[in-house]
């Protein structure tokens, strides 16, 4: 069974904030907002796994 990944794991954390900061850009709260969540179930899609994608909503809680 795999386990939600906290320690860090990307090898350019700053040019992965700035994407997704960039991402944002120009953007209304609403068009903002659709846009996070629209990443958040692909990237949960690409995860693939309920468990983990249990774990991290329980340390984004926390």
């Amino acid at each position: 069974m795999a386990h939600l990944t906290l320690d860090p794991n990307l090898p350019n954390p700053d040019d992965a904030y700035e994407a997704l900061i960039a991402a944002h850009d120009g953007l209304t709260r609403e068009e903002s907002e659709a846009l996070n969540a629209r990443l958040i179930l692909i990237l949960m899609n690409h995860v693939g796994d309920l468990q983990v994608i249990r774990e991290a909503l329980e340390a984004a809680k926390r």
